[in-house]
């Protein structure tokens, strides 16, 4: 995904589930509040300090409910308040509480735009996010270790776990037929190895 998303996952399969899962994510502040990547701010928009931002979530629609959000600017993380939200093609525009000028938020253009924990969209059943499943080990089906889940690509039919294997990058669908079990709070993908799959 992009993920980006928050960066849910749907597995349409048993997941092995905790209420006090652990999570893999940078804290926040120096403190353990976990970080969900929900958009990327992609150019300004107009000259009062809009923004448009690229959505990293499989739920855009969230923006329009969404109230703050944490800025990353690569040396800093910023709260910053969200004032009003429209939608444009694939893009949203944004503008912040405070910020009215081009001037003042064009410098932060290819920055990541973070929501709390708290502030994520609600688990349903058989969802999880995906930053509590990225480093997962991988096992197969017999049990036996594969290798480590690294990135998870977006690619409109469905998600594409990368997994690390014997030194090369490995693409596996999370699809029904490879995806067999996730288990979040063990940090465990469990998989079926297609045929085909380790000779592209």
């Amino acid at each position: 995904m992009g993920l980006f998303y928050i960066d849910i996952l749907k597995i349409h399969l048993e997941i092995l589930r905790s209420e006090d899962s652990e999570s893999t994510l940078k804290s926040y502040g120096g403190n353990m509040t976990d970080l969900f990547r929900v958009g990327v701010i992609a150019n300004t928009h107009g000259v009062r300090g809009e923004v448009k931002v690229f959505p990293t979530t499989q739920e855009p629609v969230r923006f329009k409910k969404l109230k703050d959000v944490i800025l990353d600017t690569g040396k800093e993380k910023i709260d910053l308040e969200v004032k009003s939200v429209r939608f444009f093609k694939n893009l949203v525009i944004v503008k912040f509480k405070g910020i009215d000028n081009i001037n003042d938020i064009e410098k932060y253009k290819g920055c990541d735009l973070y929501v709390t924990r708290e502030n994520a969209i609600p688990l349903e059943e058989g969802e999880v996010y995906l930053a509590d499943i990225m480093n997962s080990k991988v096992i197969t089906e017999d049990g036996e270790e594969f290798g480590e889940l690294v990135d998870i690509l977006e690619t409109g039919a469905n998600l594409v776990f990368v997994v690390k294997h014997d030194g090369k990058e490995v693409l596996l669908p999370d699809i029904p037929d490879c995806v067999k079990e996730v288990d979040d709070k063990n940090k465990v993908v469990k998989v079926h190895i297609m045929k085909g799959l380790l000779d592209v």
